[in-house]
């Protein structure tokens, strides 16, 4: 009599996921911080602010020089947008820090670094998203407050091209990258309000200090935190010639010194990312 055949083994359960499987990639990287920026408080009133403070700063100097009836000589209207930037650059710096270091704060960035172990590609869709998203909020409000101011005071001289240019993308250039240097302090100092506190003391100290430096011996220190300090930067951006004496940048050199700067600021935060543990 024959032996009955023996039973087949049983084969591994093999699970065949219904989504398609693939490797993540920047795309998915900058759609998540994309949810994330946008699904925050945070962004919706540092940028609502930010809004108010370049508009209504910005018009209400407007409105006051109009109804002076003074003479503008050669001076265009758009120089007065400087001072609804200056105030809003502390909104921007705020969202750039806090882009990064509320994630430390949180605990959340390890989360963010599970889902996406490449710390590089982490670091490069935050920066992509927020300059993004801050570069065209920061254009369209300071091309409608400019647009505003123009037409509010009619005394100013007619504005060139390149005056427009500076006073609309060369503005919201500057916040947007002002902010990216914000995120690498963030990045670098992973504590949101020490980042802020440093931000802040590199846009006000420098111009404060120099207010107060009488001694002949200090002049040529004097001379270059004025010419150099940020304040002084964003008034040059708006400026063909250099305002603050006759050697210093204006027109887009501004933009130029800042970027530089940040690039550096971003390639140590980048650096450190990397080497250091969450």
């Amino acid at each position: 009599m024959t032996a009955p055949a023996p039973a087949p083994a049983p084969q591994p359960y093999t699970y065949v996921s219904p989504i398609p499987v693939r490797r993540a990639h920047l795309g998915d990287a900058l759609a998540s911080e994309w949810t994330k920026i946008r699904s925050v408080r945070s962004t919706l009133w540092t940028l609502g602010v930010m809004v108010l403070l370049m508009a209504g700063i910005g018009l209400g100097v407007a409105a006051i020089a109009a109804s002076s009836n003074a003479p503008m000589g050669e001076e265009s209207a758009l120089a007065f947008g400087f001072f609804g930037m200056l105030p809003a650059s502390i909104c921007v710096i705020t969202l750039g820090v806090l882009t990064v270091a509320s994630e430390y704060g949180t605990g959340m960035i390890r989360t963010t670094l599970t889902a996406c172990p490449s710390r590089a590609r982490v670091l490069t869709a935050k920066a992509a998203v927020f300059f993004l998203l801050v570069f065209t909020v920061t254009t369209v409000t300071a091309s409608l407050v400019a647009a505003v101011q123009v037409a509010l005071v009619d005394t100013a001289a007619a504005p060139s091209t390149g005056e427009w240019l500076r006073a609309t993308v060369g503005a919201g250039a500057y916040l947007a990258v002002l902010g990216l240097l914000a995120l690498a302090f963030g990045t670098l100092i992973r504590h949101s309000a020490g980042a802020i506190t440093v931000m802040i003391g590199l846009l006000l100290l420098p111009l404060v200090a120099a207010l107060f430096m009488f001694s002949e011996a200090l002049r040529s220190v004097q001379e270059w935190l004025f010419t150099y300090a940020i304040p002084s930067q964003m008034i040059a951006l708006y400026a063909t010639k250099p305002p603050l004496g006759d050697s210093g940048p204006a027109g887009w050199e501004p933009l130029g010194i800042l970027a530089g700067v940040t690039a550096v600021a971003l390639g140590g935060a980048y650096a450190l990312l990397n080497s250091r543990d969450v």
